[in-house]
C-alpha cells in the first residue's frame, strides 16, 4: 500500500516554517501527523506531542495488533531547530516516543519539557533525562515559557483517571500565544463537567481526535467525528483541526465525516494536510 503523501517534508518543510518565521503577528500551525504540531509566533516555537519516528510499526510488526503506518513521515525530528518547548499529553508512545524526543531534546539547548506531572519517573526513564528536567503539571495548573503560557486541563482517555497523589495521568493544554488561545485536547473522550472546563477560555483553535472508540481495536479511545464537531461548538472554538487519524489502519477515520458533522451544525473547521499548515490573523 503506497503511503499518503506529506504536502510538505522534511528539509522543504523546514524551509517554509524558516520563511514564515519572518511573517509578524501572524499564528501559524502544522500538522506533523497523528496529535504532533508545531506552533509558532513572531519566530518562537512550540512542539506539541510530536510522533515522528516508525517505533509503534518495528514495536508491534510481528503482533496480532500490528501498527500499520498508512501516511509519509513529516519530519526527521533531528532537522528541528529553535524549539522552545516540547509537550507530553499522557504516557503512550504516540505522544511520548523516546525515538522522536531524545533528538529534540539534545538539539535544542534551554527547550522545555511539559508533562503530566503524574507521569515524571515514566518519562524520564523513557527519554533518559534527569527526573528532576521536566516541568509537571496537574489539571488546574499553569507554565510560562517565554511567549507561550500552558494550562493543564483533564483528559479522559477512556476515563479521568489520577495517581496515588491526586494528579491526573492524561492531560490536555490549552495554550496562549499572542491573542491567541489553542486547545489541544491530547487523546481524550468527552466528559461531565468538560464543556464548563474549557468555554471560559475563549478557544480561537481547538485541535480535536476524531478517531473514536472502538473496542475491538483493543487501545484507549477518543472522540469520534460527530463528537468532535459537537465539543468544538460547544465551548465556542472559532476553529477546529482534527487529527489522530491516518497513522495507522487499525486506528483512523474519516475526516469527510468530521466536516459533514462540523457543517451541519455550522462549526468552522480545517482539515490539514501532512505537512499543512494553518495560518491565522488578527
Amino acid at each position: 500500500m503506497s503511503l499518503i503523501p506529506a504536502r510538505l517534508k522534511d528539509k522543504a518543510l523546514v524551509a517554509e516554517m524558516d520563511q514564515l518565521r519572518l511573517v509578524k503577528n501572524e499564528l501559524q500551525l502544522w500538522w506533523l501527523g497523528q496529535s504532533g504540531y508545531l506552533i509558532q509566533w513572531n519566530g518562537h516555537r512550540a512542539l506539541i506531542d510530536p510522533y515522528l519516528s516508525d517505533s509503534l510499526s518495528i514495536k508491534y510488526a510481528a503482533t496480532d495488533k500490528p501498527h500499520v503506518r498508512m501516511s509519509e513521515q513529516v519530519l526527521d525530528p533531528h532537522l528541528l531547530s529553535g524549539i522552545e518547548l516540547v509537550t507530553s499529553s499522557h504516557n503512550h508512545t504516540d505522544h511520548l516516543c523516546a525515538d522522536t524526543l531524545k533528538p529534540i531534546l539534545e538539539h535544542n539547548p534551554g527547550i522545555s519539557f511539559i508533562i503530566p506531572e503524574a507521569n515524571r519517573q515514566f518519562v524520564a526513564k523513557r527519554v533518559a533525562c534527569d527526573d528532576d528536567f521536566p516541568t509537571g503539571l496537574n489539571a488546574g495548573q499553569s507554565v510560562q515559557v517565554g511567549v507561550f503560557t500552558l494550562h493543564a486541563v483533564p483528559a479522559a482517555h477512556n476515563q479521568l483517571e489520577r495517581d496515588e497523589k491526586g494528579n491526573h495521568l492524561y492531560l490536555g493544554y490549552v495554550i496562549e500565544v499572542g491573542p491567541w488561545k489553542i486547545y489541544h485536547s491530547g487523546d481524550t473522550l468527552w466528559y461531565e463537567g468538560m464543556v464548563e472546563t474549557l468555554k471560559p477560555f475563549d478557544i480561537d483553535l481547538a485541535l480535536l481526535p476524531i478517531n473514536g472508540n472502538d473496542p475491538s481495536r483493543r487501545v484507549a479511545g477518543n472522540l469520534n467525528c460527530r463528537e468532535a464537531a459537537e465539543l468544538g461548538k460547544a465551548i465556542g472554538a472559532d476553529w477546529v483541526i482534527p487529527c489522530h487519524y491516518d497513522m495507522f489502519g487499525f486506528n483512523t477515520a474519516d475526516p469527510a465525516d468530521f466536516v459533514k458533522t462540523a457543517n451541519e451544525i455550522g462549526q468552522p473547521q480545517e482539515v490539514l494536510e501532512h505537512g499543512g499548515v494553518f495560518r491565522l490573523n488578527n
